[in-house]
């Protein structure tokens, strides 16, 4: 105890000696910390009065006193007495926002609202206006709690807004939880009134509209110094995406306040005025449910009437309206219904007022109501653009007419046709298209002289019309219209003379816009008046007008017509005109006109001419097509000169450029063919010189005859001839593959298609020029000059060729035989 006291006696002299020394007094509570609670608050009390304006000291103490009361009830007396001691600390420390935060958020705690409130007041007054914004996060606080009056709280977010004007969204996120709608929306409008706004949360502008709009629609009794209509409309003007949601937010600001009437008003105008059917959508369907609402309130209300006051007083039913007009709403709900594919129909058409499909639907909408066709077809030819149209718009002139005549009302109908013929068109085409379905249309009435006169007056030069807007006029390049002058030409050869036909076609050769299909009418027509002559210089002039490939068709009518005419009498003459096809024929073209030439030299002239045409063919058509031409020549050779001509076709043919697959075939057959006639070597020699296109692997059935072809005719060495040979082309092909895939791993991947043709050929070229006929000596040539490959890739066909020479030796018993004579009995050479 003792020591306690000379401790606090040091301390003692120490505050005596500097009572204005803070760290005096701070070392004196510092050793004293484990005091009693009142003994602490004494030595607080006595450094405060020495020191009234030290923070460090006034914190300290205020801290630990409110320690001291942290669990205690908010009535607690504690609390008044914390509350008189933060008022002494404040009155030399006001500046001070770290006391004011402490006490204030001391004050919060209390809930003592008005107290707080001034208190709040006051630290806003003391402090400087840079300490403001950390009591305002207090403040804003403390309005937020429960238990603080809606109006304390606004007038608290009206002063900060004052200070920090940037923060009115927190203000209207506030008003609209204690529903301030009015104040809240007339905030809402003035910030977005303001173009520099930016709003503090990161909304966009559209956002922010639409939150007005769910504002002052979904409360129209709180907002009452807006006008409503005009903001959601200048947001129409604005946001053009959002305009059928600002129409039925609109609309159900009327219904909302009961004002039925203008709401249906709104909903009506907006359904004649949105461009978009997902507007559209949105305003019906609003429209729908409010008609479906009224609808069954009335029905409610009748229910709940009852029948007793019907009839009460029944003879006083004019003074007893009760307004039950269900019977009104309910055919205001189903016109709206039947009106909706209609009002549809307007949508799509202000959308692109140039649709003319869309118009012809909208026609067959009114079925049932000329009137309103007539008036929905009158509006469609005068409002569609023909330079903007999607669709024909021509159609809709024909379908006007179309319409009158299914009427028999065939004066208008005429009127709407000649109205038609002197609009505007984008092409001449769907002009002419309007004066091919008036004639049509006279035809069907009967009037033929009526149709023939429409078209003499459509195909003549010079007509007038209105000018485009691109300074086209389609009536001026009517006469060179194809599809006119085709029902021109149809209706004289049906209903006129041949002179006028004769006329028709001439005048349409002249101004050059016949085509070659017209050039064969032409022809085909004099032709059935027995004028052959007269067609054949019908076909010059089309061979004088067209070229090829176009006119291929014109050529083959006249070389048929002109053979089938004349037959071999002008011999010369049609000799020079298959000489001028083939001169101007392309070779693609040229193939069908060689065999023509080739058939008619077996006919009627010389068959030594058809063969020399067919060599002829074979060298300048396409490789495509001189399988066909050589197989041709190959027959008529035979059929004519027999073996010796036969055997020159064939070795013209497989000399020939052919496809692999055609050249494998013709040797195949060569073979069969010296086959027949004895010549078993000559087969033989054919079989290997075709075995160079025959890979063992791909085309199996190729050695398949060969190997029946030795079992039938040769012996054992022939055999096993074969047999080398298959190996060694297999070897062959096997290399020609590896050397195509590696360089194809070094080649770009934009390498040409044709490369493996390349290849095979360069492969054929280095295996010793084997481009044409090898004779059978030659066979056993190849065994000496053949060069061993150190690479050879083994292919597995040993075996099965080892399998062959067992099966020669064990099962094939070859005999040797002499041709008989009988042979060569039908093989004589026919001379021509």
């Amino acid at each position: 105890m003792s020591t306690v006291m000379e401790e606090d006696l040091e301390h003692e002299e120490n505050v005596l000696h500097a009572p204005h020394d803070v760290r005096t007094w701070w070392k004196y509570l510092q050793d004293r910390r484990d005091a009693s609670r009142h003994t602490r608050h004494v030595l607080f009390e006595r450094g405060l009065h020495a020191l009234p304006g030290s923070y460090k000291l006034w914190h300290a103490y205020l801290q630990e006193r409110s320690q001291a009361l942290r669990g205690c009830a908010p009535h607690h007396p504690g609390y008044e007495a914390m509350n008189a001691t933060y008022e002494r600390a404040l009155v030399n420390l006001h500046k001070m926002p770290r006391i004011w935060m402490e006490y204030l958020q001391f004050l919060v705690k209390q809930k003592r609202i008005t107290k707080t409130r001034h208190a709040f007041d006051r630290a806003l007054c003391a402090l400087p206006i840079t300490q403001h914004s950390r009591i305002w996060q207090l403040y804003l606080e403390f309005a937020k709690m429960e238990g603080v009056p809606p109006e304390t709280s606004v007038r608290i977010y009206r002063r900060y807004t004052k200070l920090e004007p940037t923060h009115v969204e927190q203000f209207v996120g506030h008003l609209l939880h204690v529903e301030r709608w009015g104040e809240a929306a007339s905030l809402m409008a003035d910030a977005l009134s303001d173009q520099r706004f930016q709003s503090s949360e990161g909304k966009s502008r559209h956002q922010l509209w639409f939150e007005l709009c769910d504002v002052i629609t979904k409360h129209p009794d709180d907002v009452q110094n807006l006008n409503v209509e005009a903001i959601i409309r200048s947001g129409m003007v604005i946001f053009h995406d959002e305009v059928g949601r600002l129409w039925a937010s609109l609309a159900d600001y009327y219904i909302r306040k009961g004002m039925f009437e203008r709401a249906r008003s709104i909903y009506e105008e907006a359904l004649e005025q949105v461009s978009t059917v997902h507007d559209f959508s949105l305003v019906f369907d609003a429209y729908s449910e409010f008609e479906e609402s009224l609808v069954t309130a009335r029905i409610e209300m009748v229910e709940e009437e009852g029948d007793e006051e019907v009839d009460r007083d029944a003879g006083k039913f004019w003074m007893m309206d009760k307004h039950n007009d269900l019977d009104l709403h309910l055919a205001r709900l189903e016109d709206l219904m039947n009106r909706r594919p209609v009002m549809l129909s307007s949508v799509l058409l202000r959308q692109n007022p140039h649709n003319v499909h869309e118009w012809h639907k909208r026609v067959r909408l009114f079925e049932g109501d000329p009137l309103k066709q007539i008036q929905t077809y009158g509006e469609a030819v005068r409002t569609v653009d023909p330079r903007k149209a999607v669709g024909r718009p021509h159609s809709l002139w024909c379908a006007f007419a179309k319409f009158y005549e299914r009427h028999g009302d065939i004066e208008n109908t005429r009127a709407v046709f000649d109205k038609g013929t002197k609009a505007d068109f984008k092409t001449t085409d769907d002009l002419a298209s309007v004066w091919c379905e008036w004639a049509e249309m006279e035809l069907r009435q009967k009037n033929y002289q009526g149709a023939l006169s429409l078209m003499r007056k459509a195909t003549s030069e010079g007509s007038s019309g209105q000018i485009g807007r691109g300074g086209f006029v389609p009536q001026q390049h009517l006469h060179k219209s194809l599809k006119l002058w085709s029902l021109y030409c149809d209706l004289e050869e049906s209903l006129g003379t041949l002179e006028g036909a004769r006329a028709v076609y001439e005048r349409m050769m002249d101004i050059k816009v016949a085509t070659p299909q017209i050039i064969l009418n032409y022809a085909l027509l004099l032709q059935e008046h027995r004028y052959f002559e007269d067609s054949f210089r019908v076909y010059e002039r089309g061979i004088n007008i067209f070229k090829f490939p176009h006119v291929k068709d014109i050529w083959q009518a006249y070389l048929t017509q002109f053979v089938d005419r004349f037959k071999g009498s002008k011999l010369e003459r049609t000799r020079d005109l298959f000489e001028q096809v083939l001169a101007e024929a392309p070779p693609d073209n040229a193939c069908s006109f060689f065999l023509q030439y080739a058939k008619f030299e077996e006919d009627y002239g010389l068959t030594r001419h058809a063969m020399e045409i067919y060599e002829r063919a074979a060298q300048r058509v396409p490789v495509k097509e001189k399988q066909k031409v050589y197989a041709i020549y190959i027959r008529s050779a035979l059929e004519y000169f027999g073996v010796a001509r036969t055997r020159h076709a064939y070795e013209h043919c497989i000399n020939a450029d052919l496809l692999e697959g055609d050249a494998r075939a013709f040797c195949l057959d060569y073979a069969r063919f010296e086959q027949n006639i004895g010549e078993i070597d000559r087969s033989r020699a054919i079989l290997t010189h075709g075995s160079q296109f025959a890979d063992p692997r791909r085309h199996p059935e190729y050695w398949k005859q060969w190997k029946q072809f030795e079992i039938d005719h040769g012996n054992e060495d022939t055999f096993r001839e074969m047999l080398r040979i298959k190996r060694s082309i297999a070897a062959t092909f096997a290399q020609q593959y590896y050397n195509f895939t590696a360089a194809s791993a070094v080649e770009k991947p934009e390498a040409s298609e044709n490369a493996m043709a390349e290849l095979e050929k360069a492969q054929g070229e280095d295996a010793g020029g084997l481009t044409g006929f090898v004779k059978a000596a030659a066979a056993n040539e190849g065994e000496k000059v053949e060069p061993e490959n150190p690479d050879e890739i083994d292919l597995g066909d040993d075996d099965d060729d080892e399998e062959d020479d067992r099966s020669v030796k064990e099962d094939v018993h070859l005999e040797e035989q002499p041709i008989p004579q009988a042979v060569y009995g039908g093989l004589q050479v026919r001379h021509p």
